[in-house]
């Protein structure tokens, strides 16, 4: 198990410096999603050695010199996003409805008038929005649930060694109160739940107990009334966006270069509520009423490359390669939290917050990743194309403000990611040769490595937030139609089904000394996320 050093793994707030990120917050931002125009998406985004389309700039750039003639295009999209979960037999689906602009981009077509040689080269601008977060979910259990929130904070007091005096935050007391905020050597979320009455500790402090901290709602002893029901509530929103400039070569029509700089906006937030409440009447909140949600909101800006090739040996087959070089971000994340314990024992409900304005900045490293493809040209009646794309999340890395690693979380992605795989296909077929029919679709497996996957390991999370997602699969399916109603002005228009199953923690388990024992074991919920995009397409060839 790894040794809880808070000072640089969790947590260091100087009012106005801060840094909680950890390894599932690294591989949220480290993916994206199926983007593009409704052609590509048509495919099922199986592009890599067409090109052709403006979401080459985006995965193998070399697809921009494929074009005869200069372009622009914008797509516009609606998508239904809903999130089945399932925690101990209790269902619950929400579901979020929302327009986009997908991109918007132009491509200028520059010949040479050489037969041989460079032939033509190509220059494109491109935005694209790669990726969106938005999402609605919600879980209940009623029964089975084996520990509290408050077993695991204290737990994790525990294990750090915290000694009472320490989490106890007295700051509003007047000049020389203790503000734990302030403690390098302490997490947020123990200092939280410790003064929101989560749990309480023995009066010796100086005794050789390992265990000073204990649940208030379940007692030293392990007594307590059980808990009725649990709850969790998350609502995420934000996107990447993804700014291009790249340029394309045609030499002698057979080897096709290109390269893309890529500029990236990212925007991230979570707001999320827990509660637990008791057959006694007692109640646990993460995120109360009286404070606002539990919530993180994350900025960061960064940039990027891609570089590839394509190769047509013959009219009808192509090969392509690409690389998509890491982003290197600059990120911020701003903080707030509330917490409250309200039980027999208690006079009144307390309740604690964190420290208003917190905020920490860091830096981030996405995987780097390889795009193979293969595509297979029909004559005039259409084509069959394949993407295998490779990227090591292993190489995701988070960074102190300052460029220092962050050793403990860069430890933790060495042993739970490995080699992320995707798999995409498409096909299009001419019924005429103004209307064109597509079908696709793509697979992703998890990079996480079993022992991780199924739950068996304890995962850190970010300040005051303990709740997460494991990642299993992704896959979707998607068809298109295209209609040219001149030989300049076209339009695609898309759908795309996509299911992503994942499974959800409201706090970690914490495993034992021994191999199958654990201090505290979570029960994930079961989660199903069903996106319904529908795209639409419209260019201009000149």
């Amino acid at each position: 198990m790894r040794k809880l050093l808070v000072a640089v793994s969790v947590l260091l707030f100087c009012y106005g410096s801060a840094f909680s990120q950890e390894m599932l917050d690294a591989y949220k931002y480290s993916s994206n999603d199926l983007s593009g125009t409704a052609r590509s998406l048509g495919m099922g985004g199986a592009f890599g050695a067409l090109g052709g389309d403006i979401s080459a700039m985006s995965n193998n750039p070399a697809g921009l010199a494929v074009y005869r003639s200069s372009e622009v295009v914008t797509t516009l999209s609606l998508s239904s996003i809903g999130a089945k979960t399932d925690w101990f037999g209790n269902k619950e689906n929400n579901n979020r409805v929302k327009f986009d602009f997908d991109n918007i981009a132009y491509v200028g077509y520059f010949p040479t008038s050489n037969d041989g040689g460079i032939v033509n080269w190509n220059f494109g601008l491109s935005y694209n929005r790669v990726k969106n977060f938005r999402r609605n979910y919600s879980m209940t259990a009623r029964g089975g649930t084996n520990y509290s929130l408050s077993d695991y904070t204290a737990t994790m007091a525990n294990l750090n060694e915290y000694r009472a005096g320490d989490l106890l935050d007295t700051s509003g007391s007047g000049s020389g109160g203790n503000d734990p905020y302030r403690n390098s050597q302490l997490d947020w979320m123990s200092v939280l739940a410790y003064n929101a009455g989560y749990m309480n500790a023995y009066n010796d402090n100086d005794n050789d107990n390992d265990k000073l901290y204990y649940s208030t709602f379940t007692n030293p002893d392990g007594s307590g009334f059980p808990m009725s029901e649990a709850n969790l509530i998350v609502t995420e929103s934000g996107y990447i966006d993804q700014y291009n400039i790249a340029f394309g070569m045609n030499i002698s029509d057979i080897v096709l270069l290109g390269a893309t700089v890529k500029i990236t906006d990212l925007d991230y937030n979570q707001q999320s509520y827990y509660k637990e409440v008791y057959e006694n009447g007692s109640l646990l909140t993460l995120g109360n009423d009286k404070d606002g949600v539990n919530g993180l909101s994350t900025d960061g800006t960064g940039y990027g490359f891609n570089l590839g090739v394509i190769v047509r040996p013959s009219d009808y087959f192509r090969l392509g390669v690409a690389y998509n070089s890491p982003t290197w971000y600059k990120m911020t994340d701003y903080f707030r939290s509330g917490a409250s314990a309200d039980t027999p024992e208690f006079s009144e409900e307390v309740w604690a917050h964190t420290p208003d304005g917190a905020f920490g900045d860091y830096k981030y490293r996405t995987p780097d990743k390889w795009i193979f493809s293969a595509a297979a040209i029909i004559g005039q009646y259409g084509l069959i194309s394949v993407d295998y794309e490779l990227t090591n999340y292993k190489r995701m890395k988070l960074y102190y403000a300052d460029g220092i690693s962050n050793d403990n979380a860069n430890g933790d992605i060495d042993n739970a990611f490995g080699i992320g795989n995707t798999i995409r296909v498409g096909a299009e077929a001419k019924i005429t040769p103004q209307f064109s029919v597509r079908a696709g679709g793509g697979w992703t497996g998890s990079p996480l490595a079993s022992s991780y996957k199924n739950g068996s390991e304890q995962i850190f999370t970010a300040g005051t937030i303990p709740h997460f997602t494991l990642d299993q699969s992704m896959s979707y399916y998607t068809v298109g139609l295209g209609y040219r109603f001149t030989p300049n002005f076209y339009t695609d228009i898309a759908c795309v089904f996509k299911t992503h199953k994942q499974d959800v923690y409201a706090f970690s388990s914490i495993p034992g000394d021994n191999p199958g024992e654990y201090l505290i074991k979570a029960e994930p919920a079961t989660m199903k996320t069903n996106t319904t995009k529908v795209a639409l397409t419209l260019g201009y060839k000149f």
